[in-house]
């Protein structure tokens, strides 16, 4: 329920049995080791080097793999849809996973694939070329002369090309004189022609088809009848097919293996990780150095591990005071879910605290505001049980908005709102049904808001301040516990007295609470202005900190444009209301249209609702998070710290069953 405490450490090993060491390491997952740039052992002891080698054969091996799996993938039976994209990876036991990457069945399978596809990758090239041959043979396949023998005339050359269908007419009036033009055949606008002329006057007739666009074509290299050479070539393509068919029933048997090609993938991927790791590290030629973090407690779990292996030792080194700590934040399973705001926040600072406990309430309070109906509460309920349960990644999120399902059904029963106000426009008012679902509605109802807005809004208001004074309090007890009393007493306590010694005067004013002495309220506000604008600002000349004082207190106008972007709870929860209620309107008019009235009525209330309960969650979620970082974290909230990234194995193709 905190940030976790850190300790430095190093490690020495030798390099016999380093590697060994680094896995054992990386199967627990506890330690985030350093590399040469960022171990202050090496600034220590510069003759430590990083090898420069890279593990090529690893780093090959695993490019196969995938290179194989992306092929493979294209044949496999596995179904697709949502189910696929919510469980992508394949889930296997541990004796599955050794027994795969302890035989060479899979690297035969992996041979057997690399070359199956660059069989498939010729006989596609191959055919590829061979359909190009044919589309550049078409026009000319009514020419019965073979191909070889269009240009070996002694007297006469002979040009073949397309000349489009205006050219050509104009062609053969200005070449009448000097050439013969045959009409072979057609290629989109174009018309194949032969032109034969004595070779006296080729020049001439090439300076006329200039003019005319003419498009030459080479049939060098190209031996027999076009109609003839077609022939063949479709014959070939045909063969090429049969060829291709084979070689994919191949590929779909050999598909039924990509789970084992994916479990040496992942196996090597982590295999690359830890050469990558022990590669950057600082190392002599005998000993290689791991200098990084732990959580403190993992310590005493990272020794046992050492202590297995008897060329290797682990101590501690002292934390320096500017060294950048990293960070992870631990929480019970009830705030857990929770820390995926502070994640997209930014990791707390080392110094600072885990916000994480703090939100979770107001979180969840906040979205089941916006939303605020108990049908949409318990649809969103039901679909991220689902959701949980089929999805293999993201189970944090997914809990988060189940938690928060539980708050919009809450809120809905307050607010009286189910499906909007399906109950009183839908049902009728004379049945059975309607007098016991509008009776449990009537029960738990406290606050309508289409009736009562103003207690919506004051609600709202009074949920946003107080949660406004809980990051002040939080700061303010934070100071205290490090001690540091002047902040403490000039940054939190004097804004807290000066914010709701305020409150009280305008609940005074209003009447909401008995006259008090009114003199006391100003005297105190008196006190906290003259200490904000000369303790604001703690350094500096006076003159410097008593103008930016005057700004900080200038700044407490702010505070209530703070508090009232707190409305935007009432709003989202009424705009979400209203828009369920214009559906309902829209339902009980088809309702009345004849024989498909009710067909048509149920699909728009399933469809309308659906798209108003996916709009409400996108709009609460959004501005419940903005209220967080915007209204809430600056009170007492220190970002910027660095996250906790330790060595662990990573898979991406399968799960492994624990």
């Amino acid at each position: 329920m905190a940030i976790s405490q850190m300790k430095k450490i190093i490690i020495a090993s030798y390099k016999d049995q380093a590697g060994e060491l680094l896995e054992a390491i990386q199967h627990q997952g506890i330690m985030e080791v350093l590399d040469a740039n960022r171990a202050l052992v090496s600034k220590q002891w510069p003759q430590l080097q990083s090898i420069t080698e890279r593990p090529r054969q690893i780093e090959e091996r695993l490019e196969k793999l995938e290179q194989a799996i992306v092929f493979l993938n294209e044949y496999t039976n596995k179904k697709g849809g949502l189910a696929a994209a919510l469980a992508p990876r394949a889930v296997i036991d541990q004796s599955r996973f050794v027994n795969t990457v302890g035989s060479d069945q899979a690297l035969h399978s992996l041979e057997h694939c690399l070359q199956l596809q660059k069989k498939m990758d010729g006989l596609k090239l191959e055919a590829e070329n061979i359909s190009a041959q044919i589309q550049h043979l078409l026009p000319w396949e009514k020419l019965t002369t073979p191909l070889q023998e269009i240009d070996s005339l002694q007297t006469t050359a002979v040009l073949a090309g397309f000349l489009s269908g205006k050219n050509l007419i104009t062609a053969g009036k200005e070449l009448r004189e000097l050439a013969v033009i045959e009409h072979i055949g057609r290629h989109n606008n174009s018309t194949a022609c032969v032109i034969a002329c004595f070779k006296e006057n080729l020049q001439d007739v090439h300076k006329v088809l200039r003019g005319l666009e003419f498009e030459a074509v080479n049939f060098t290299g190209i031996k027999g009848v076009a109609a003839e050479l077609i022939k063949e070539n479709r014959q070939k393509v045909v063969d090429i097919k049969n060829q291709l068919t084979v070689a994919k029933n191949d590929a779909k048997k050999l598909s039924e293996q990509i789970i084992d090609l994916q479990i040496l993938a992942d196996y090597y991927r982590n295999i690359l990780s830890r050469h990558t790791t022990q590669r950057t590290s600082p190392q002599s030629e005998q000993v290689v150095i791991f200098e990084g973090w732990v959580k403190k407690h993992d310590y005493a779990q990272l020794k046992k591990i050492v202590k297995h292996f008897d060329a290797s030792s682990i101590s501690e080194m002292p934390i320096k005071k500017d060294e950048d700590i990293p960070v992870e934040i631990d929480n019970n399973p009830l705030f857990r879910p929770f820390e995926v705001i502070t994640r997209l926040y930014g990791m707390p600072h080392s110094t600072s605290v885990d916000p994480t406990v703090f939100l979770a309430p107001f979180f969840a309070i906040f979205l089941g505001l916006c939303i605020s109906d108990v049908g949409y509460g318990l649809i969103l309920a039901v679909a991220f049980w689902w959701l949980g349960r089929k999805m293999q990644a993201g189970k944090q999120v997914i809990t988060l908005f189940l938690i928060c399902s539980f708050t919009t059904i809450l809120f809905g029963f307050i607010t009286g709102s189910w499906f909007a106000d399906t109950i009183t426009a839908l049902i009728p008012a004379q049945g059975k049904t309607y007098s016991i679902l509008n009776g449990i509605r009537e029960k738990f109802l406290l606050i309508d808001p289409m009736s009562q807005p103003i207690n919506f809004i004051l609600l709202t208001l009074a949920i946003g301040y107080f949660q406004m004074m809980f990051g002040f309090c939080i700061a303010l007890t934070r100071n205290l516990m490090q001690k540091n009393f002047v902040a403490a007493i000039c940054d939190q306590f004097v804004w807290l007295v000066f914010y709701n010694n305020f409150l009280v005067i305008g609940l005074t004013k209003c009447k909401v609470i008995p006259a008090g002495p009114m003199n006391l309220y100003i005297v105190i506000a008196i006190i906290c202005a003259i200490m904000i604008l000369l303790t604001a600002v703690r350094e500096g000349a006076w003159g410097s900190r008593i103008g930016m004082g005057a700004f900080q207190l200038f700044s407490a106008v702010f505070f209530v444009g703070d508090t009232l972007s707190y409305v935007r709870l009432m709003a989202l929860g009424m705009v979400g209301a209203g828009l369920g209620m214009a559906i309902n309107v829209l339902v009980k008019m088809l309702m009345d249209v004849p024989y498909v009235g009710f067909f048509l009525a149920a699909i728009l209330f399933v469809a309308g609702h659906t798209f108003n309960v996916a709009l409400s969650l996108l709009g609460a979620f959004v501005h419940s998070m903005r209220l967080q970082f915007i209204e809430f974290f600056p009170k007492f909230f220190s970002g910027g710290g660095t996250d906790f990234r330790p060595l662990t194995k990573e898979y991406k193709h399968i799960m492994i069953k624990e």
